[in-house]
């Protein structure tokens, strides 16, 4: 089961998100974007800091759905290739 971004991620609510996706790590391995409508680039910084997580255990993250947003802040920042978008 993939885990699910809320629709929105900003600086308001980022730590709290990153947070519970540690606390759930089985569940990063997958991580759903279909829902995220408002976000700005913290939601990098979440999704590089579960990557760098999951990498230390060897394993990867797979971010699904993205929204065309978030493929450009990614390549904007060059971590397009660091998170697979």
């Amino acid at each position: 089961m993939p885990f699910l971004l809320p629709q929105t991620v900003t600086q308001e609510n980022a730590l709290q998100l990153q947070k519970e996706g540690l606390l759930n790590i089985a569940t990063l391995k997958m991580v759903d974007c279909s829902a995220l409508k408002d976000f700005d680039s913290t939601v990098l910084t979440v999704l590089l800091a579960w990557q760098k997580k999951l990498q230390a255990d060897g394993q990867s993250l797979t971010v699904v759905q993205p929204p065309e947003k978030l493929k450009v802040l990614a390549n904007v920042y060059g971590v397009s290739a660091l998170l697979g978008l």
